[in-house]
């Protein structure tokens, strides 16, 4: 990738939300190569699908020949960033924050390059600073360049604010100083000359402009990405119900892959420029040919495994559609005992069941039926499935049900499964 209109590249894609002094920007990242980063906070084992955007965004500086430095918040991540959230964060351990650090480390550096000589990823911990400041050196050198006049009017604390039952501690309203002194350190050191974020980070980062425009009178940049939202307009973030995380042992690589197959039909053409490296023009044709042969089931199988590659891999890819043939395409010949633990993890229903009478009591108990005489309906309609196999009568299950000695397909249609594990 050129370094030439990166900025407008991002943007064709749908992964600027705000930018500044975008000429200025432009010009400096098409004469010389630059540091940038992101940063991250610790505050669980894992990052999720919110996190994907900023960090496609930094393996595509990378690409076009730019420094990423990924800033692990061991600091920060012990008072919490309260932008958006509805109500004060539940504060994490020392020895939590550092377990989770070394999670997360681990997840990110699968996405960026740490070896290629003078544009090589480079991973930070702000702790390294934090650690060593006086409180009172802080205030003075720092905090005197902030007023709460402003501070109190960015629409991430004053939404806090206006809420008598919240409100907003002290503890969070400093987090805005602690993430624009990063921006300051990362700069004086590391020449860091672009911050991104999600779309929430916006006023932390225009302060870490404005505190190194007052300190060093230097001009920096602040880039953010769009928020993805939920169908019930909440964001995706740790705090919030259906999360989709990309550690394999929180959701399983099946789970989401599924996720990305079941997305609405509008947002795939949106998505495959967002999350995908393919050629925009490519990405125009397919939806353009779609609206012909309506394609769209290719173009999202196609948007779940080229994301679900660049998060997992190519094995866990093959693992999710074995798992998606099995259910779907009723192929059992290639299933692995590893794709039936990840279904017994997180992709479908699971019951441990010891001794079952018959197939009736199977379908009561793994709650498919409501009882036995609506489970012998269903077995005489024909809709129920044992290892994908049509079962026209009641049945005693036997060994031979068993895959790999330990496990039972049960299904009812083609959408409702339990796994029967023996």
């Amino acid at each position: 990738m050129s370094k030439v209109n990166l900025i407008d590249k991002l943007r064709n894609r749908g992964l600027i939300s705000y930018i500044t002094n975008e000429d200025n920007l432009n010009k400096l990242i098409e004469n010389s190569s630059i540091s940038l980063y992101c940063g991250f906070d610790p505050t669980d084992d894992s990052l999720h699908i919110g996190h994907l955007l900023p960090l496609i965004i930094l393996k595509r500086f990378q690409m076009a020949g730019h420094k990423p430095i990924i800033l692990i918040g061991g600091a920060t991540s012990l008072i919490g960033d309260p932008s958006f959230k509805k109500k004060e964060r539940i504060f994490n351990t020392n020895d939590n924050i550092s377990k989770w650090t070394k999670k997360i480390s681990k997840q990110i550096s699968c996405f960026l390059d740490f070896n290629s000589e003078s544009k090589s990823a480079l991973l930070l911990n702000n702790n390294t600073w934090f650690k060593k400041i006086n409180i009172l050196s802080f205030l003075r050198d720092t905090g005197k360049y902030f007023t709460i006049n402003k501070m109190i009017n960015r629409a991430a604390i004053k939404k806090r604010i206006i809420r008598p039952d919240q409100g907003i501690s002290f503890t969070e309203f400093s987090y805005n100083l602690l993430q624009a002194y990063d921006f300051f350190i990362l700069n004086q050191k590391y020449q860091v000359e672009l911050q991104i974020g999600g779309a929430d980070q916006w006023g932390n980062i225009s302060s870490g402009m404005h505190l190194i425009h007052k300190k060093s009178q230097k001009e920096v940049y602040g880039l953010t990405t769009p928020l993805l939202m939920q169908s019930n307009g909440m964001k995706f973030g740790k705090t919030e119900s259906g999360t989709i995380w990309l550690d394999a042992n929180k959701t399983s690589p099946y789970k989401f892959y599924q996720f990305w197959m079941n997305i609405e039909d509008s947002n795939v053409y949106y998505f495959l420029k967002m999350f995908t490296f393919i050629k925009i023009t490519e990405i125009n044709k397919r939806e353009q040919e779609n609206s012909f042969n309506n394609q769209i089931i290719k173009d999202k199988t196609f948007l779940a495994k080229s994301i679900t590659s660049l998060v997992h891999g190519e094995e866990q890819l093959l693992a999710a559609e074995r798992i998606t043939s099995f259910l779907f395409c009723k192929n059992i010949d290639d299933i692995k005992e590893s794709d039936l633990q990840q279904l017994r993890k997180d992709g479908i229903p699971s019951i441990q069941v010891y001794n079952i009478k018959d197939l009736q009591d199977a379908l009561v108990l793994s709650s498919l039926s409501k009882s036995r005489t609506q489970a012998k309906n269903m077995i005489i309609s024909n809709s129920i499935s044992i290892n994908t196999k049509r079962i026209r009568k009641n049945h005693i299950f036997n060994n031979n049900d068993k895959l790999f000695g330990k496990f039972t397909l049960l299904s009812r249609g083609k959408k409702h499964h339990s796994l029967l594990c023996w």
